[in-house]
């Protein structure tokens, strides 16, 4: 039998990256064989600590919506067809099994690839207010992986999961 292949998404903050990283690394302690891959925003915070973590990662040119009118907005759209572009690309590459997001905006144009591309999509919310990336992913999603009760009121009641928030191992230790 095949390995399982993994692609994690999710950063632009520790708070999506880290848990990200804690799955990977759960991930390959229950299949070791398995393949991994993250796609993040390029330039952002994940091009640095998901390398130094010990896994292979793609960037998208994507970023957030700034809260006023700015130049950066204007782009947004542009960087978002572009990313699911490249998303699509990456996905029949690496031919994952499953696609799981951490949240963040870099999440967003893959798991939405992955969900067209009918790709069972994870969605984990650390948080007890969700973010707009995983509530707009959340209807696609085969599974939401929550850290907290009473989330039905942002997330189908039927696909919540409560799991807890992945903890890196070095932390425990």
């Amino acid at each position: 039998m095949s390995s399982f292949k993994f692609i994690l998404s999710g950063g632009g903050t520790g708070g999506h990256i880290y848990p990200a990283i804690a799955i990977a690394n759960e991930l390959k302690a229950q299949f070791p064989d398995c393949e991994i891959l993250f796609v993040g925003a390029k330039d952002k915070m994940e091009m640095q600590k998901v390398p130094q973590a010990g896994y292979p990662i793609k960037g998208l040119w994507i970023a957030g919506l700034q809260r006023k009118l700015t130049l950066q907005n204007l782009m947004f759209p542009v960087k978002v067809i572009d990313s699911l572009i490249k998303s699509r690309r990456i996905i029949k590459a690496f031919k994952p099994d499953v696609v799981i997001g951490t949240g963040g905006f870099a999440s967003g144009p893959l798991l939405r690839a992955a969900a067209v591309m009918n790709i069972p999509i994870v969605v984990q919310e650390q948080n007890s207010f969700p973010g707009i990336t995983n509530k707009i992913l959340s209807k696609r999603a085969s599974v939401i992986c929550v850290a907290y009760d009473n989330l039905e009121r942002f997330f189908p009641k039927n696909k919540i999961k409560l799991t807890g928030n992945p903890v890196r191992e070095d932390l425990l230790s």
